[in-house]
């Protein structure tokens, strides 16, 4: 059958698009074509020089349309708050942003106002929900401490708004707004059933959920280790929020009086270089980017206890900086000494590494 398959010149990214967007392949056929393409000299199809690649914008068109969209949206939000109160308000905003991601999501597959469409209908659906079962109170902290069964209620609606959005449009960011919502869910369970409890163990609540949220996005990780479909995009998301969810209540416990002693924060760093070396195995720096704030106050601690307190925040930055700068310039050889270090087994389950 080769033979008989005319020899044409490489289809084009931009033409895979326009198919894509006019019907004539689905995604799934997109990523095969471009699968096919990458392996045709028998190669891992993505051996990359930077394996956390992620579509987040085309062109200055992006930025432009993105401006837009915040106009129009913020104008219309205030209208629609002056008009039919906020309930109505959030609602008008999230039914907005799903008729626009229609053209510029489905039918010209922006990446930018992709995203910030897909964010403001969560938001709008969320906060339009919450206003119909608490009114404007449910934004008071303290208020909703008393009673979070309308920030229950409002996260699962959430979840099926973005499980519906997923459907219609395929924006891998949806996946981290449902589980976000989910996350939301879930805290405003544990103070509704446990108040007490909630409030002594929201922390490692908290962090419990990072970890799920980290399994989650490992899941779609291992699934495509060379990188090539949307689950990695998914995953990418899915860590960006997993990150700050592990990393906060793990150390800000230990941060929280400003003064640190030496022991508490040579403990606080070797949790960031336990987190650091999760990050380089499975090649994904937002763990590390959620951790520096608090490395830095670690570290800066450690200068003003030697007696170099003039020089705290320089020579913090400093090292801070170094430390990104190296990790950027040796984070696969790094990965490729740490991999030495496992069974073959995960090794292989593990993002390409080169």
């Amino acid at each position: 059958m080769a033979a008989l398959i005319p020899d044409q010149t490489t289809i084009s990214g931009d033409t895979l698009q326009r198919a894509l967007a006019q019907g004539v392949l689905t995604l799934r056929q997109v990523e095969m074509l471009r699968y096919l393409e990458n392996t045709a000299t028998g190669l891992p199809a993505a051996a990359p020089s930077d394996d956390e690649k992620f579509r987040f914008i085309n062109g200055f068109g992006d930025i432009f349309v993105t401006i837009g969209i915040a106009l129009f949206l913020g104008a219309l939000s205030y209208f629609a708050v002056e008009g039919i109160g906020g309930a109505g308000a959030g609602f008008t905003v999230a039914l907005a942003s799903w008729l626009l991601a229609e053209y510029f999501t489905r039918k010209r597959r922006m990446a930018l106002p992709s995203i910030v469409l897909l964010l403001v209908y969560a938001a709008s659906v969320f906060s339009g929900t919450l206003i119909v079962m608490a009114g404007t109170e449910a934004f008071n902290v303290s208020a909703a401490a008393k009673d979070s069964w309308p920030v229950v209620i409002a996260g699962l609606i959430t979840i099926a708004a973005t499980a519906l959005h997923y459907r219609r449009f395929r924006i891998p960011i949806t996946f981290a707004a449902g589980v976000a919502a989910l996350v939301a869910s879930v805290l405003a369970l544990v103070i509704a059933i446990a108040p007490d409890f909630a409030e002594n163990y929201l922390r490692p609540v908290l962090f419990v959920c990072g970890i799920a949220v980290f399994a989650l996005a490992m899941r779609f990780d291992l699934s495509d280790p060379q990188r090539l479909t949307r689950r990695t995009d998914i995953a990418f998301w899915l860590h960006m929020l997993a990150a700050p969810l592990v990393v906060h209540p793990l150390i800000s416990g230990l941060v929280a009086s400003g003064n640190l002693n030496a022991a508490t924060s040579l403990g606080v760093l070797a949790i960031f270089i336990g987190l650091a070396v999760v990050a380089v195995l499975v090649d994904r720096r937002a763990v590390l980017v959620s951790g520096l704030s608090y490395a830095g106050i670690a570290f800066g601690s450690l200068v003003r206890q030697i007696g170099l307190g003039e020089v705290m925040v320089p020579l913090t930055l400093l090292v801070l900086g170094a430390l990104v700068l190296l990790l950027s310039a040796g984070w696969h050889a790094l990965r490729r000494r740490l991999f030495a270090l496992l069974p073959a087994a995960l090794v292989h389950r593990l993002p390409a590494h080169t």
